[in-house]
């Protein structure tokens, strides 16, 4: 599976879990926002849900750290 650059993954996982962990996401933008980094996370992990795009991206950036790559399963 392609994946994207480790920094542009880690740069969409922060924008996501920011803008999740809002307290008042009023506007109709953030929601458009935070749309667009689900499915950015998953196209580029190659999930469907964000779960499990946060779950392999986490693990992805982790090789980078442990140098062993585990996709969740």
């Amino acid at each position: 599976m392609l994946m994207p650059m480790p920094a542009t993954l880690s740069a969409l996982l922060t924008d996501y879990e920011k803008l999740a962990a809002e307290q008042t996401p009023n506007s109709e933008r953030h929601g458009q926002r935070l749309r667009d980094l689900m499915y950015t996370l998953c196209v580029s992990t190659g999930t469907r849900t964000i779960d499990d795009a946060l779950t392999t991206a986490r693990a992805y950036l982790n090789t980078h750290i442990t140098g062993t790559f585990a996709p969740a399963a």
